[in-house]
């Protein structure tokens, strides 16, 4: 069994959905802390050219606490983000389809901040017609007190995995041999840059996934999510 653990990302780029597609279980964290001024619940879309931030607004809580302990701001208004969405690609392609995925993502009444996002993974899996199965961390049954490699590695293990596929980032983290001790084959998903026209501007890479839907076609998408990367 192929199996990739990640922390929960607000629609992020199309490597994140590679990864998926590239494994049998995909496994979000819930039960991890929540980063500051990170991906958690962020990203990038292009306005007249240039990359601007988009975001869901939080509740004040303390920053020690987990993801899953996170909540969506009272005031959070999901229009405010349509709207930005509509201003910015209204005339792409492909934004009719595009935009009625993203109304039923942040339509939803979930006010949990992990909640939400899983919801939104889910939602855009489908989307794509990745058939991944998808867990949450925290009803895995491992110490959930280990950090690190020695969490991911417990993971691997109480659910038979026989090769973890991370993202490059992890390369200097992550130990070959330590994985082969255990039994599991550690492997590495490189993206290709996927380029596509973006309203005729010098192409911005790596937006959210938001800005690939609305220039693409599914059948373009499910090509690339499938083999636009190779695995080292």
């Amino acid at each position: 069994m192929k199996v990739a653990i990640m922390q929960p990302y607000f629609l992020p780029y199309i490597g994140y959905f590679q990864l998926i597609g590239a494994v049998d279980l995909f496994i979000v964290y819930d039960n991890i802390k929540y980063t500051k001024k990170g991906w958690i619940n962020r990203n990038r879309m292009l306005v007249n050219g240039v990359d601007v931030m988009f975001s869901l607004p939080l509740k004040k809580e303390s920053d020690s606490l987990q993801v899953v302990q996170r909540n969506l701001a009272a005031d959070f208004n999901p229009e405010k983000l349509l709207n930005g969405w509509r201003g910015a690609y209204a005339r792409a392609p492909y934004f009719e389809e595009t935009f009625a995925l993203l109304e039923r993502i942040v339509r939803n009444q979930e006010k949990n901040l992990f909640g939400f996002i899983h919801s939104s993974i889910v939602d855009t899996c489908s989307h794509l017609g990745l058939g991944s199965e998808i867990r949450v961390s925290s009803d895995i049954a491992i110490d959930h007190e280990l950090k690190g490699e020695d969490k991911v590695i417990a993971l691997c293990e109480a659910v038979g995995a026989r090769t973890y596929i991370n993202a490059t980032g992890g390369l200097d983290l992550y130990s070959s041999s330590r994985f082969q001790s255990h039994g599991i084959d550690l492997r590495f998903i490189q993206s290709v840059q996927f380029e596509y026209p973006q309203f005729g501007a010098t192409f911005v890479p790596w937006l959210s996934i938001v800005d690939t839907l609305m220039f693409n076609s599914l059948d373009a998408l499910r090509e690339s999510v499938a083999h636009s990367f190779t695995l080292i």
